[in-house]
């Protein structure tokens, strides 16, 4: 599949875009998988075909099926959503590598801390007016200040995985 995608504005389609997060705890043998309910972003693709944006959570919206344990992430043992309501991903470049690979590099700041990231993802679908990016990729949760791990419960690494889709933005 050959892609060109179109120069301009991007937006999240959010009634199709998801973001998840599994972790393991319990010494490894329970894995909590959670999803934020709230996730906006956009972008734009430059003329030599490369792209830049911004994708951001909202910490409040994130759901793991126990309101205890929501709590307690939101909290400042961990997200401090009350000082730190976003987790952010500025996207400094963003490129084709084949038919269907997205290099993507930038800078995820969680709890107020930045570090560059990158990964690779992968186009799954593609149009003039829309494309849909599947992610997934680690994050070691000590690198943004997450360091609580009462017992030694909680390993270190994190999976995040994404489908993104975004739309042609339509001027006004």
């Amino acid at each position: 599949m050959t892609v060109a995608v179109e120069t301009g504005l991007w937006q999240l389609d959010t009634s199709a875009s998801a973001v998840a997060l599994k972790h393991k705890t319990m010494w490894g043998l329970v894995t909590v998988k959670g999803t934020f309910g709230a996730v906006r972003g956009g972008g734009e693709v430059a003329a030599d075909g490369s792209a830049t944006g911004t994708l951001a959570l909202d910490v409040a919206s994130l759901d793991t099926k126990n309101a205890k344990r929501d709590e307690h992430l939101r909290g400042a043992d961990f997200f401090d959503a009350a000082n730190h309501p976003e987790i952010t991903y500025a996207v400094r470049s963003a490129a084709l590598r084949g038919a269907d690979s997205v290099q993507v590099s930038g800078q995820l700041t969680v709890r107020g801390i930045s570090r560059p990231h990158s990964f690779t993802a992968k186009l799954t679908g593609a149009s003039a007016d829309a494309l849909t990016l599947d992610a997934e990729f680690t994050v070691d949760r000590a690198e943004f200040g997450l360091g609580w791990n009462q017992l030694g419960m909680i390993r270190g690494l994190t999976t995040v995985t994404g489908t993104l889709r975004f739309t042609r933005a339509t001027t006004a």
